[in-house]
């Protein structure tokens, strides 16, 4: 089940235009962020008409009345008591055992919160169906559902690491099928992200456009997702191939291996030939072993001697290929370790990134005030 983002409303404030409204500023903490919302009573009053009309039944909690006879611009009380009922109208919706209006497209975007973050249902569509039926076309929700890509990425890195480590068929095989599950998921994500952008880009579901340097910035992260999905989509054939190969070896006999260490391809004693005798190794039809290749090891070897003396050696360095690819191994784990956290502080920089521009965006809607006062 997915966690429920905390709703309050905390404040209201008084627009600037020349007919001046109530304005109420909801605040949604999500696990990653928090960010601040302004709906005026109208905006809540067309959620609540189309949220009895997509979810067939009325919402669980009534909207504060309509007050005909004063305004929440000059009543104070009235402001405040109007806040606290939209309070209790969100947070009743939020909390309720029944997820229908939780569901509606109308309740997400009000709140701008993708398909991921108040689907609690079992049998819901995932967050894929959501592109399958419209673009992303909110900046935040774009974010959100980048930051889905990323988990399902990372998801596809932990199963093909635990497949690596996996010591029995059947547990590579479940490891596999569980990565390119998360590599399938990922690559329609990654398509889905490229089409809002570029919905975003073009401006034509009448939003406010991106600046150029934010742009570049979503264009790289799709272009880094989609490289690094394919780099583990090779990750997974080469293991795939890996253990092929290990398989063939394994089913090598002993007779195979004994015949590519002594038939070295030497003609063959031609006594033996002619009594239909087996044949002899290539080495032992030699008239002896060049001396000038021996060692103080082999010296005093006969033939037998220096074949068990090299097959020694061969297990030896058997044992240091074992040594080092399990070094090799702790290292690759300690890198992967350090590219998971690289990637979690890039993501919280850009986090921390969006909440620069929007204070900065505040402030210069501040200064623009403070200037028309002056």
């Amino acid at each position: 089940m997915t966690t429920q983002p905390e709703i309050s409303v905390p404040s209201t404030s008084t627009s600037t235009t020349k007919k001046p409204y109530t304005i109420y500023n909801i605040t949604l903490r999500l696990p990653l962020r928090t960010f601040t919302l302004q709906k005026r009573y109208s905006d809540f009053t067309t959620l609540h008409t189309t949220l009895t009309s997509q979810a067939g039944a009325p919402p669980p909690a009534s909207l504060p009345p309509k007050s005909y006879f004063s305004s929440t611009t000059s009543s104070p009380a009235l402001a405040e008591s109007r806040r606290i009922g939209l309070q209790t109208y969100l947070q009743t919706l939020n909390s309720h055992s029944d997820d229908r209006w939780r569901s509606t497209s109308a309740w997400r975007s009000f709140l701008n919160l993708p398909s991921t973050s108040n689907t609690t249902h079992p049998n819901r569509h995932a967050p894929l169906s959501r592109t399958q039926q419209q673009p992303i076309t909110d900046p935040v929700v774009w974010l959100d559902y980048h930051r889905d890509l990323k988990s399902q990425l990372h998801s596809a890195r932990l199963q093909l690491t635990k497949r690596d480590q996996a010591t029995s068929g059947q547990a590579q095989h479940e490891c596999s099928a569980e990565a390119k599950k998360h590599l399938i998921k990922a690559s329609s994500m990654i398509t889905a992200l490229d089409s809002g952008l570029k919905a975003l880009a073009n401006d034509t579901w009448g939003r406010e456009k991106l600046g150029d340097g934010e742009m570049r910035r979503r264009r790289d992260l799709v272009s880094a997702a989609q490289k690094e999905r394919e780099g583990l989509e090779n990750l997974g054939n080469a293991m795939v191939a890996k253990n092929a190969l290990d398989g063939a070896i394994a089913h090598a006999t002993q007779g195979d291996k004994d015949r590519l260490l002594l038939n070295g391809g030497g003609a063959a004693d031609p006594h033996d030939a002619g009594s239909g005798g087996p044949r002899k190794p290539a080495f032992a039809a030699a008239k002896g072993r060049v001396l000038g290749k021996e060692s103080d090891r082999t010296r005093a070897l006969d033939n037998q001697g220096v074949l068990q003396l090299q097959q020694q050696l061969m297990r030896e360095q058997d044992q240091d290929v074992d040594v080092l690819a399990a070094a090799v191994a702790r290292q690759k784990q300690i890198g992967m370790e350090i590219q998971d956290e690289l990637v979690l502080q890039k993501d919280l920089l850009g986090l921390l990134d969006e909440d620069v521009d929007r204070v900065q965006g505040k402030m210069d809607v501040a200064r623009k005030r403070i200037g028309k006062i002056r």
